[in-house]
């Protein structure tokens, strides 16, 4: 048991001590994950279709990619279900309350998810801190506007190949994910959402 716990606490210390460019080392137990998004050494934007089940909604069967197939919590406490992203374009946000260029990003970010409401839907996935710290970061930016999730023990990061913040998931109705491991300006955001309509 205590080399399980040394072996968590090393993979934490290696995702905290990334921000912005620099790449973390990825957690040991990274390619385990089912359906994860393929690293890239390079910070370039990585693409995984992922295998899909399928899953009854109203209307036609709904393809579920494997990576959504997750349940988190919010950092309000609330249960949040991945697959509810399947089907339409949304878009993960991976922060960390005390990374710099998350901070810088932030505003920005806040108007274009306002551009985007009722077409795209944000997710926030935040890691690397304590939910307080998480919650300060949104009340702070503005960013109640939409759902983040209290990634304590960084297994979203790691189910989407994410070693350092901030990065992207940007996943299209039709269930492609494209994960982009690196700062986006506000322009930049705003076209790799508009790409998603």
């Amino acid at each position: 048991m205590p080399m399980i716990r040394i072996a968590l606490c090393v993979g934490a210390v290696g995702l905290a001590t990334a921000c912005g460019g620099q790449t973390a080392s990825a957690p040991a137990d990274q390619t385990a994950v089912t359906g994860q998004a393929a690293s890239s050494a390079t910070g370039q934007p990585t693409t995984t279709p992922g295998p899909a089940a399928t899953v009854s909604g109203t209307g036609a069967p709904l393809a579920v990619p494997e990576q959504l197939r997750f349940t988190a919590t919010t950092v309000d406490g609330a249960s949040f279900d991945g697959a509810s992203l399947a089907g339409k374009p949304a878009v993960l946000w991976f922060w960390a309350p005390w990374c710099p260029q998350c901070n810088a990003e932030a505003p920005g970010l806040r108007e274009v998810v306002q551009a985007n409401s009722g077409t795209v839907t944000f997710v926030g996935v935040a890691a690397l801190d304590q939910v307080p710290a998480m919650q300060e970061f949104v009340r702070k930016y503005s960013l109640g506007s939409f759902v983040h999730l209290a990634d304590t023990d960084t297994a979203l990061w790691r189910r989407f190949g994410v070693t350092h913040q901030p990065a992207y998931a940007f996943i299209t109705a039709s269930g492609q994910i494209t994960v982009e491991k690196h700062q986006l300006a506000k322009d930049d955001l705003a076209s790799r959402v508009a790409s998603l309509h």
